[in-house]
């Protein structure tokens, strides 16, 4: 703690003291961006945004000459891989995950939710390297993979 005293003649200040405070290392807070207005039907499908988040090889223009058969079988693929991945949400939740994330760093957590776009985790209870932290959102980008026990 520094403690500030004003001198009388200038208008400059002296450190009278500095004493030793045993603090946890803050962590940083990320908020999320805003979603779309309460009374639309969500984002525009040709916004930059939407484009960038929703990627497919399915291509959306009338003159793509796609197979029936080919995209049923893609969009059968794409619809168990999701199924899949949200019974994985689904059994993480209130248990303990091992993330592994970029420069090799590699935290623990308790699982709380995912947002619907699957872009960030809340955990609990986050252990990093400088510190524990008791509620965090991970975002998914910089997330390698994860584990836990079933």
């Amino acid at each position: 703690m520094v403690i500030w005293r004003k001198c009388s003649e200038k208008p400059r200040y002296l450190v009278l003291d500095f004493l030793k405070v045993n603090m946890k290392t803050p962590m940083s807070v990320l908020r999320l961006p805003r979603g779309p207005e309460p009374n639309s039907r969500g984002f525009d499908p040709n916004s930059p945004r939407f484009i960038a988040l929703c990627a497919t090889s399915i291509s959306a223009s009338k003159e793509s000459e796609t197979d029936a058969a080919s995209l049923q079988t893609e969009q059968r693929a794409r619809s168990v891989m999701r199924e899949r991945f949200l019974r994985c949400l689904l059994s993480m939740a209130n248990k303990k995950i091992q993330f592994h994330m970029y420069e090799k760093v590699t935290v623990d957590a308790t699982f709380g939710a995912s947002d619907i776009d699957v872009l960030n985790f809340q955990v609990s209870d986050l252990q990093t390297p400088i510190g524990v932290q008791k509620e965090a959102l991970i975002r998914c980008q910089d997330v390698i993979s994860y584990s836990f026990d079933m």
